[in-house]
């Protein structure tokens, strides 16, 4: 399990990319907020789930343009 998650956040070059988690962090943010929405119906402002899933979708985007700049 240690080793998927290093594989997970280990960028391009092979080192651990602060890039990859932010971005996963910010996944799991907004999946505990979905769920707290719903099932615990805690309500949550709309701009800021918006920003939440700006954020998340930008940093997915942008390690994804990392493997098309890979030498």
């Amino acid at each position: 399990m240690k080793d998927f998650f290093r594989n997970i956040l280990t960028g391009v070059d092979g080192d651990l990319s602060s890039k990859r988690l932010i971005t996963l962090l910010s996944f799991v943010l907004v999946s505990v907020a979905f769920i707290s929405n719903i099932f615990f119906d805690i309500p949550m402002k709309d701009y800021v789930w918006n920003g939440m899933l700006i954020f998340t979708g930008s940093g997915l985007g942008f390690t994804t343009l990392e493997h098309f700049s890979k030498k």
